[in-house]
């Protein structure tokens, strides 16, 4: 059946009744149709935890659908969907039994197709998941790979091993299982297979055409019915060192780090990515592709986003750099140099389904979350955000034990475990859980300290960390000295102050420490500012050179 895509937006989102254009917006927003994702803020759903369409305590795709007024109003540009494919659920959808189905946890195709069709209609892109490092043990081809035993050429596809020992017991080498202990299970007939992540997640052999083949058929399946792109999960892994060498010590493998491992970044990855690039430039409106890609640094990041690979990648070094205003001038200025090198545009995130929030992880609460927002959306290129962080939420780190599912949780050694915290469903409105979300009690419980902090309640409220949102990405969209670039100016400053210039107009400074400075400036007009209250009401007269005074863990924007 052949079927016809929805035509993917060719304007950017208006927040109806929001706030007005400054000088210059017309012409940035004509700037804008091209080239869109050079600038996009995009926004991270998590489908299972964003909004519950049937009453059955799980978020699915009709409850996103029914959601995307929201975002809408927000502002953003994107809408990136977390896996909502036939999965058995073992790693929360990472685990793809069947790439062209959805799981009926989350709805039906018909669904997906309908959040498709209604996302460019609200004047938003849909970016979908793509996992191809690994899948299901599940899959149709690792079931009659294990079915038909060793010696199948189904077996090709995947990373079956002889066992080293003198009977075989022992893994064929070294590699650990980013969730914890070996990255191999024996099966009943001696053979090994390669698991990075859970053992229900065996790798692909992405040295077998079938696999490569397989994969560029699945692109093709998704564009046609209208995604704007693609985010590749685990990028930096798919292609292993030759041989699949040992690693020589007993490490503990990190899917957050600067590791330098035979399974990940390896340089053959690139050509797979060429191969993909071709199939997103056949298509019309400027599909794209991301990487979420670990990489040990920012130079070796660039080279996924060279001109005929992917457009984007996402910049974990950022997220991973602390509060403190040396260090983040360091990230920037790496991150900003490394990928300008190769034209493409720096990405910013401070939080996503596998980090604790940023409100809590950076320490300093709500006040320094909002700035380190603020100094995001000031940097030049394109932003992430992760839902709920529009409503301040924190970590949840009381979650019993009995209702964890983050599968590392349950493996020794593995990474922290503690990835459910972020992933607990959104409080949409109402004085107690289900907040909203759903019909009845969510898959994992919601505070019962969350009234203050649902859209409905920050709604209209001036000094909420949601309407702060909503005007930082309004003047984001409009302000000639916002959104795209490849540089900043920075100015002189005291120790633990940024203070930076982009072309255009816009002044940013930010205070990392716990007092407040006074900072010598340029004529300048307060724009927004991350405490509240936020915006000025107009232009006023300052006096030449004006000082200025910024609280502590705050960033604020200035017209010159």
């Amino acid at each position: 059946m052949t079927r016809q895509p929805t035509a993917p937006p060719t304007a950017p989102p208006t927040a109806p009744g929001s706030h007005p254009d400054p000088t210059g917006a017309p012409a940035k927003a004509a700037a804008r149709a091209a080239d869109w994702w050079r600038d996009a803020v995009i926004y991270q759903i998590y489908p299972r935890s964003f909004a519950d369409g049937n009453g059955d305590g799980m978020g699915d795709l009709p409850g996103v659908r029914d959601r995307l007024g929201h975002l809408r109003d927000l502002g953003v540009d994107a809408v990136w969907l977390s896996p909502f494919y036939a999965s058995p659920q073992a790693d929360a959808g990472y685990d793809v039994a069947d790439y062209r189905a959805t799981d009926p946890l989350f709805g039906t195709l018909a669904d997906a197709e309908a959040v498709i069709r209604e996302a460019h209609h609200q004047g938003l892109r849909i970016i979908v998941d793509l996992v191809p490092n690994h899948c299901s043990d599940q899959h149709a081809w690792f079931r009659r790979a294990l079915a038909e035993g060793p010696g199948s050429v189904l077996r090709e596809r995947f990373h079956f091993r002889k066992g080293r020992g003198d009977n075989g017991e022992l893994p064929p080498n070294d590699w650990e299982s980013v969730f914890g202990g070996p990255a191999w299970t024996r099966l009943p007939d001696g053979e090994w297979y390669l698991h990075l992540f859970a053992p229900e997640q065996p790798d692909f052999n992405w040295d077998h055409p079938a696999v490569r083949d397989e994969f560029r058929s699945i692109l093709r399946f998704w564009l046609d019915l209208g995604i704007d792109g693609f985010r590749v999960d685990v990028a930096q892994g798919m292609v292993k060192a030759p041989g699949l060498p040992d690693i020589g010590r007993g490490e503990q493998a990190s899917l957050i780090g600067s590791q330098v491992l035979p399974f990940f970044d390896q340089d053959g990855v690139h050509a797979v990515y060429r191969s993909w690039r071709t199939i997103l430039d056949e298509y019309p409106g400027d599909r794209i592709g991301v990487a979420e890609a670990w990489t040990p640094t920012v130079e070796r990041l660039a080279r996924y986003v060279r001109p005929d690979e992917l457009h984007q990648g996402f910049n974990f070094h950022y997220l991973s750099t602390g509060w403190d205003a040396a260090a983040l001038r360091t990230t920037i200025d790496a991150s900003l140099t490394a990928l300008g090198a190769v034209g493409a545009p720096a990405t910013w995130v401070l939080s996503n389904h596998d980090v604790v929030r940023h409100r809590t992880r950076l320490g300093g609460g709500l006040d320094r979350a909002r700035a380190a927002t603020l100094l995001m959306l000031a940097l030049p290129g394109s932003a992430y955000l992760y839902q709920g962080e529009e409503l301040g939420l924190p970590e949840v780190t009381d979650l019993p034990d009995e209702v964890r599912q983050d599968p590392s949780f349950f493996r020794a050694n593995g990474q922290d475990g503690l990835r459910d915290g972020c992933r607990v469903p959104l409080p949409w409105d109402g004085a107690a859980p289900p907040y909203g979300f759903g019909a009845q009690d969510t898959w994992l419980p919601q505070p019962d300290d969350w009234a203050g902090l649902t859209v409905a309640a920050q709604t209209g409220d001036a000094t909420s960390t949601l309407e702060l949102y909503r005007s930082a990405l309004a003047v984001r969209r409009t302000h000639p000295g916002l959104g795209a670039g490849d540089a900043v100016e920075w100015l002189a400053a005291p120790d633990g102050v940024l203070v930076f210039r982009r072309p255009g107009g816009l002044l940013c400074t930010v205070n990392t420490t716990a007092e407040p400075v006074r900072l010598e400036l340029p004529p300048v007009r307060r724009l927004l500012s991350s405490r509240a209250p936020f915006a000025d009401a107009g232009p006023t007269e300052e006096p030449a050179p004006p000082v200025r005074e910024v609280p502590a863990d705050t960033t604020i924007w200035w017209a010159e």
